[in-house]
Parts: structure tokens; C-alpha cells; sequence
């Protein structure tokens, strides 16, 4: 069996994405050390916490240098099996252990399809070299597409999109820097997956059409359930879920280098949030608390126009509706237009207008060079294929628009009188309560 043999010795092929992911990764787990020599002070099992965040780091470099599928497949199964074990931190902490099982079913069955797409994807190219297997020039088959199909659902239940996201919503549990290291590298492992075989991916419209609408509904549940919370962990956990779903939409639509660069800026951001989750008490989130009034939403809409406009400039991104690279700039609008509406929360004045415009097209500028600077160091992984320009494309794009002008135009706060909106309001809050074993009750339960 190809998948089965090691013909040579040279398993681990450094290449960009490799590099880019390390130096993810490194970063994260440097941090989330030096945070938990002070947060687990004290604690009898901080050694062996920190033991599994250095294996863990070094299975998931084996994974991303990985250059055979069943090194990275090995890689792959020893991080989410340390992941689990770092999450449970103390066996006799209920609710944590549970949290651990629920993650470790998921990746159970992530681990299952993932193997077998690895195994169909090796008969069907004759080698389990993945630098072989991506640059191959054979006509893809029926085993071939079930494979990728496969591959793309393993990397759904790794990063948490939907229907798989309880294991996440459902890890609360864990120590702060075990949720900052979760969420800011290991749930990052499905984009990494679909970019390191993303120019097979980009060859079936089909499978990317699918990633694109999981994507979506991922992201609009994840985007909404975020703006229903109480708690400050299980908020983030669901913001990680909407972003993760925004990162497999530009998968969908074959801008793989993108998602890299969103994946590595919310990976980043994210930590920060966990590491400092004192300072996110304050975070004010204007989305349905405040009411815009229309000058402010004028001028809101006007900074993320000159974000839009930056990113055209620094991403290379053409005013072309023909393909999909079309949609990113409509996505740098919403993104500089929500971080304007935050910043025009005070009293207006002509200064701060000026620098609110500033600042839109500074945010659209940093996100399109960045695009660009990923851009050209995977430039050799053929990581942007845009996809032509189709129905399933723009519905989804107009979908993510007009759910976000809702939430901009306050809309949810004049039908909350309504029994339908009441009715939506609590069907959303059931549906993203974590699972009632992983639940901690009371304090007294984490006593030692």
C-alpha cells in the first residue's frame, strides 16, 4: 500500500507554509509558557503541563514539515491527543474531562476520515509523497474526489465549523493558556490541511462550492451566537467559530492564501484576548447595544470605503467581478466599515472623522499588504486560484452583507418585541449552550 511504504528517509519537506505555520505556532506556544509559569504557580501538575505543550509543539512541527501523508497523518493524531490531555489538566475535574472526551471523539472521528482520505488519496496518485501527490499532473478520479472530499471533512472537525463545533464551545473548561493555544493554533490545523493540498482542491468547483457554504453558515452562526453571550470564554470560543468559518469561505472560493493570512492574524489576536481575558470584561460590543445615528453611519460606511480602496492598492486586487478575488474587497469593506462604527461610538468632531478615515484605510491597507506579503512567499503552492464568478458566490456574499447591515442598522433591537425574533433569540442561545456535562456548577468543583 503506497500510503504504507517509506521509499527514502526524507519524510519532512521544508517549504513557505511550512515556515509560516512554524513560526505561528512558536510564537503562540513561547508566550502561553512564559503566561503559564505565572497562571499554574503553584499548581502540582504545572511540569507536566508544560511537557505537553513542548511535545505538542513538536508533533505539529512534524506535521507541517510533514512531506508523507502518514508522518503527517501520525502528527496530526499526537497534537489533538496532547490537545485533549492538556485540556483535562486533572482527572478528577469532572466537567473538564468530559470537555476533553467530547474533543476527543470529535477528533477520533476526525482522525478516521482523515486516514482514510489519506489512504484513497495515496492509491489513487501511486504515492504517499505529498509533494508528489500535489504537483501531479495525472486526471483526477472518483477516488481521487472521494479522498479530497474526505480530506476537506477531517479539516471541518478540526476547525470547528459547523455541524462540529461543540467540542469547542464545550472546552471552557480548560486553563487559560490551554484555550489560548487551542484556539490560536490547533483549530488552525483544518486551513492548514486544505491549503497544503489546495491545488487539488482548487481542480473541484464542487468541493470548493461546499467549503464556501460551510464556511458561510459557519460564520453567521458562529458571528451571531458571539453576540449572545454573557460569559467572556464561551464569547470567544464563538467568535473563533465564526472566524474559522470566514477562513474556510476564502478556501471555498480557491483564495487560499488569504485564508492563511486571516488565520494567522486571528490566531495572533486571539491568544492576545485569552492571555489578557481581564481586559476583554470592558470590551463594549455596539453591534445591537447602541443605536447609530445616520451622519455616524455615513461616515462609517465612507472609512470603509477608503479601506476597501487601500486594499485594492496594497493587495493587487482588481475591481474584476469575474472571479472570486472580487469578494475580498467586499469583505475589507465590512471589516474597515465595523472597525470605524467602534471608533465613532463618541461624540462626532472633524478630527475625529479624519482620523476614523485614517484608520479604515490604514486597516484595509495592513490587510491587503498582508495578503500580498502570503501571497508571494506561497507563491511556488499556487495558493491563490480565484474561482470564477458563479451564483452560489454572490448568494453567499450577499447573505454575509445583508446579515451584516442588520446587525449595523440595529435591526435586531427594533424586532425584539417580536415573537419571532424571541423565538430565534432562544433557539440561538439552546443552541449554543456547551455540552451540560462539560458545565461547572460551582467553583468548589475545582478544588484539588
Amino acid at each position: 500500500m503506497p500510503l504504507f511504504r517509506f521509499d527514502n528517509f526524507g519524510h519532512f519537506r521544508p517549504d513557505s507554509l511550512s515556515w509560516v505555520m512554524a513560526g505561528l505556532i512558536l510564537f503562540v506556544v513561547v508566550n502561553v509558557l512564559a503566561y503559564s509559569n505565572r497562571y499554574l504557580a503553584g499548581d502540582k501538575n504545572q511540569p507536566r503541563h508544560r511537557r505537553y505543550v513542548l511535545l505538542l509543539a513538536a508533533s505539529v512541527m512534524a506535521m507541517v514539515f510533514a512531506d508523507h501523508l502518514l508522518v503527517l497523518l501520525a502528527g496530526w493524531a499526537m497534537s489533538n491527543l496532547l490537545l485533549v490531555m492538556l485540556m483535562i489538566h486533572k482527572d478528577h475535574w469532572r466537567a473538564a474531562r468530559n470537555s476533553g472526551l467530547l474533543a476527543l471523539r470529535t477528533f477520533g472521528f476526525g482522525f478516521v476520515v482523515l486516514g482514510m482520505g489519506f489512504w484513497l488519496l495515496a492509491e489513487s496518485a501511486g504515492t504517499a509523497s505529498i509533494g508528489s501527490i500535489v504537483q501531479g499532473t495525472s486526471e483526477p478520479t472518483t477516488m481521487h474526489l472521494v479522498a479530497l472530499l474526505l480530506i476537506a471533512i477531517a479539516a471541518l472537525t478540526q476547525s470547528a465549523a459547523w455541524p462540529f463545533h461543540r467540542w469547542l464551545t464545550s472546552s471552557l473548561n480548560s486553563p487559560t493558556p490551554v484555550s489560548a493555544l487551542m484556539h490560536a493554533g490547533l483549530v488552525n490545523g483544518g486551513g492548514f490541511l486544505l491549503v497544503r493540498f489546495a491545488p487539488l482542491f482548487a481542480t473541484q468547483s464542487v468541493l470548493l462550492h461546499g467549503l464556501f457554504l460551510a464556511g458561510l453558515i459557519t460564520a453567521v452562526v458562529g458571528s451571531f451566537w458571539k453576540l449572545l453571550q454573557t460569559d467572556i470564554k464561551r464569547m470567544l470560543a464563538c467568535s473563533t467559530m465564526g472566524q474559522m468559518g470566514f477562513m474556510l469561505m476564502q478556501c471555498g472560493m480557491g483564495l487560499f492564501a488569504p485564508a492563511i493570512s486571516h488565520l494567522c492574524w486571528h490566531g495572533l489576536f486571539k491568544a492576545y484576548l485569552f492571555l489578557s481575558a481581564g481586559s476583554v470584561v470592558h470590551d463594549k460590543r455596539t453591534g445591537i447595544a447602541t443605536q447609530l445615528s445616520p451622519p455616524r453611519i455615513l461616515f462609517a460606511c465612507l472609512a470603509g470605503l477608503c479601506g476597501a480602496f487601500a486594499f485594492t492598492l496594497t493587495s493587487g486586487t482588481g475591481l474584476s467581478f469575474a472571479d472570486t478575488s472580487s469578494l475580498m474587497i467586499a469583505l475589507a469593506f465590512m471589516a474597515s466599515t465595523q472597525l470605524a462604527v467602534g471608533l465613532l461610538g463618541k461624540p462626532l468632531s472633524s478630527s475625529r472623522v479624519l482620523s476614523t478615515f485614517l484608520v479604515g484605510a490604514g486597516s484595509g491597507g495592513m490587510y491587503g499588504l498582508s495578503i500580498r506579503l502570503v501571497e508571494s512567499s506561497l507563491s511556488s503552492l499556487h495558493a491563490i486560484q480565484p474561482q470564477p464568478m458563479d451564483a452560489v458566490y454572490f448568494a453567499g456574499i450577499a447573505a454575509i452583507f445583508l446579515v451584516w447591515m442588520a446587525m449595523i442598522l440595529n435591526l435586531p433591537a427594533r424586532f425584539q418585541s417580536r415573537t419571532t425574533w424571541k423565538r430565534l433569540y432562544m433557539a440561538a442561545i439552546n443552541a449554543s449552550q456547551p455540552h451540560p456535562q462539560t458545565v461547572t456548577a460551582s467553583r468548589t468543583a475545582y478544588k484539588s
